[in-house]
């Protein structure tokens, strides 16, 4: 039996996980991508090492679904749509696009939205904040503060947990935000500790955030570790956070 010519067995042993890293591309452009979370500006609802999977044809497609940003730039998706009031997003910040964050929507396009003592108001009326009892949160180093948590209930009734320290901060009292045509306003749950849509993209923030600019919805929890937390190798195994397993967000 004559033996397969050497190009002929080189592509059959390539061809196997060429198709692998194909798939594995199409699957995180068009379907669904893992996101690892660094800070803590969307505590209590996701932790600092949380692991998650984002949704990427929840809104449809720009440039920044594809690895890279490799695509032409459009100011309308494919398939697109808007987030609803709610949906915790992940996006392209505005003037620094290798940046990746994640906010949760507040305001939609033509939304007049407000922060006055602390309190969110949007289209001129106050949300209702109903204190829900006390939690703890986690500072960049590792270390755990006890902390006031808050019910928010969005227009729609969308309801969420936000953590609150104190009422008069520096975006505890601002300016009337209106949202433009083609984005959305988003912010931190950890409201006294979030560069969010309040603060300007001229003062460094993400600024209304471009629907272009989306990536995915964020969905559900893949797992979780408090690498933070974790002080000796001893005490390794003490960070794995079973509770946030494959939880939804």
């Amino acid at each position: 039996m004559m033996k397969k010519p050497f190009a002929r067995s080189l592509v059959a042993w390539l061809i196997e996980p060429l198709a692998m890293v194909i798939l594995m591309v199409c699957a995180t452009t068009a379907i669904a991508q893992p996101f690892y979370i660094p800070s803590g500006s969307m505590e209590p609802t996701l932790q600092i090492g949380d692991m998650l999977l984002g949704t990427k044809y929840a809104y449809g497609y720009s440039r920044w679904s594809l690895p890279g940003g490799y695509g032409p730039a459009s100011e309308k998706r494919l398939f697109g749509k808007l987030p609803a009031r709610g949906d915790v997003v992940i996006f392209k910040k505005t003037e620094d696009t290798g940046t990746t964050l994640i906010k949760r929507v507040v305001g939609l396009p033509g939304d007049r939205i407000q922060m006055v003592h602390g309190h969110l108001v949007i289209n001129g009326k106050t949300l209702p904040l109903v204190p829900a009892g006390a939690g703890e949160v986690e500072d960049a180093h590792g270390d755990h503060y006890p902390i006031q948590k808050f019910t928010e209930t969005l227009p729609g009734g969308v309801k969420h947990t936000i953590f609150k320290a104190g009422w008069d901060g520096p975006l505890d009292d601002t300016l009337v935000y209106v949202v433009p045509a083609g984005h959305v306003f988003g912010m931190g749950d950890n409201r006294d500790n979030s560069a969010d849509s309040r603060v300007p993209v001229e003062q460094g923030g993400p600024g209304y955030i471009p629907a272009e600019n989306l990536v995915a919805r964020a969905d559900v929890m893949l797992g979780s570790y408090d690498y933070l937390g974790v002080r000796s190798i001893g005490s390794a195994l003490s960070g794995i956070r079973l509770s946030r397993f494959l939880r939804p967000i």
